[in-house]
């Protein structure tokens, strides 16, 4: 398959020193506002990469549910492949890829758990057919069959038709606490504008233009 002219040039906007928030989490707001203005098919959508203790990257797409000075937070099974490689090494990566608008946005930080409390109040927000998903898949684990999740499935139905769902203990949030935002627009010729927040512990964030 010959694939050398699938290419776009990018002309849709520019990125200028001038333009930026001098907080790196307002900057996220505004473009995330943007993204969603723009009706972005899930703007919250996010990849995540983990490593192991020997390197090994893993990345996925998980959503984030909320944000705010403190961290962004997405939810997952704490037994899951990306839960065990973060109990292993919390240095994560974060990528938001918003294309209609050109525009990317890499966090990095360190992931920790939030508490109990904090994802029992998401929890009690999903849909019931999300919260019975929760305690149905053991997720990253072999199965032989779909047919196996819909089984436990209708079993929780009827386990739960009368009660409310409880939250299951093996799953809740993370937090990741950014210390770099990089935000990426794309400019012809890929001649991209491209800045970096740093965190500096005395001086709050440093901003530096990066070559593309």
């Amino acid at each position: 398959m010959d694939i050398y002219d699938l290419r776009q040039n990018y002309t849709a906007a520019e990125l200028n020193r001038e333009d930026l928030q001098a907080d790196p989490f307002q900057q996220f707001e505004l473009w995330f506002q943007h993204a969603c203005n723009a009706e972005v098919l899930e703007p919250n959508a996010m990849v995540l990469a983990t490593a192991s203790p020997m390197g090994q990257p893993l990345v996925r797409t998980v959503l984030l549910k909320y944000f705010d000075r403190r961290g962004l937070v997405f939810f997952t099974n704490y037994e899951s492949r990306k839960a065990r490689q973060i109990s292993e090494n919390p240095a994560v990566s974060l990528l938001f890829l918003w294309l209609p608008l050109q525009r990317q946005v890499q966090i990095t930080g360190h992931a920790s758990k939030i508490s109990a409390a904090e994802s029992l109040a998401y929890f009690t927000t999903r849909p019931r057919g999300n919260q019975l998903g929760a305690w149905c898949s053991t997720q990253s684990s072999v199965i032989s069959s779909r047919q196996v999740l819909l089984m436990e499935m209708e079993k929780l139905k009827q386990k739960f038709l009368h009660h409310e769902i409880p939250l299951p203990s093996f799953w809740g949030g993370y937090r990741v606490q950014p210390t770099s935002f990089e935000f990426w627009q794309g400019r012809p010729d890929r001649l991209h504008d491209r800045f970096l927040y740093t965190l500096d512990s005395q001086d709050g964030w440093e901003i530096q233009r990066l070559a593309p």
